[in-house]
């Protein structure tokens, strides 16, 4: 049996402007929640942590009926679930998952094993990829008094105090620093080559890795090409693929020639 709409409540970055290009990729970050289970019968504590236990790690779970996507049997990976603390049929879990993956249906399949049934109560997501309640939380009241402060006193310092650089949203991925000359041509969308990286995090093919300047910029997040170990004995060649480019294509000044097409790609 589920309940109705829980408390929820808790962390959600949120973009601005060109900021909004990387959101894709924190929602796809790893998540962590706190949430208030309530329990429809008496459970010794010993039997709860055993079946809490059973949800660590890949588990199936169905959407629930009140959901934005199709309800498909899909598998999740819950990190870690954890009980901390506990009034009778009331229980406090901390629970750490890949995004995507329903509290609500947790704490409702939870009742089924055990045979009697429970409900989330209440919801609070703790963290969303590199941003915790730590990192500047802030409420919407907040930036609503920020925003009428900046627009009508002409006062900006509560709402720089909200606002924080894209640059930050790129600490959960490997980063590579370019030179001032390669920055144009990748601004204007061109693959990154060997020759202009000064520095790097280590990367496997694949990766999202983000481009910054020597200033420590965003320039653009891509997909990579090869492995950060090629770099090593690679003098030319492409590295990095450009999915989104953050910086403006005139602030740094062209020190590239025009190419064809085949050579760009």
């Amino acid at each position: 049996m589920e309940r109705g709409h829980p408390k929820v409540s808790g962390v959600l970055p949120i973009g601005l402007e060109n900021a909004t290009k990387i959101m894709n990729y924190i929602v796809k970050s790893q998540k962590e929640y706190v949430c208030v289970m309530q329990l429809h019968c008496d459970v010794s504590d010993d039997e709860l942590i055993n079946v809490i236990n059973e949800f660590n790690g890949t588990i199936y779970q169905r959407p629930p009926v009140r959901s934005s996507v199709k309800r498909r049997l899909r598998t999740r990976v819950v990190f870690k679930i954890e009980e901390l603390e506990r009034d009778g049929r009331t229980v406090l879990l901390r629970i750490s998952s890949e995004p995507g993956t329903y509290m609500r249906k947790i704490c409702h399949d939870i009742g089924i094993i055990i045979g009697c049934g429970a409900h989330m109560r209440e919801l609070r997501r703790t963290r969303s990829g590199i941003f915790t309640e730590s990192t500047n939380l802030v409420t919407l009241h907040e930036v609503s008094e920020a925003l009428y402060l900046w627009k009508n006193c002409k006062y900006e310092d509560e709402l720089r105090k909200i606002l924080i650089p894209v640059e930050m949203a790129t600490c959960g991925m490997p980063k590579i620093v370019i030179n001032d000359h390669a920055v144009s041509a990748v601004a204007h969308g061109a693959s990154l080559m060997a020759p202009g990286i000064v520095a790097y995090q280590n990367f496997k093919k694949g990766d999202v890795v983000g481009i910054l300047t020597l200033k420590g910029e965003l320039v653009a997040i891509g997909q990579a090409v090869v492995d950060s170990n090629d770099l090593k004995t690679m003098e030319k060649g492409k590295v990095i693929k450009p999915n989104r480019i953050f910086i403006d294509k005139n602030l740094y000044p062209r020190f590239w020639k025009k190419h064809t097409k085949q050579e760009n790609e």
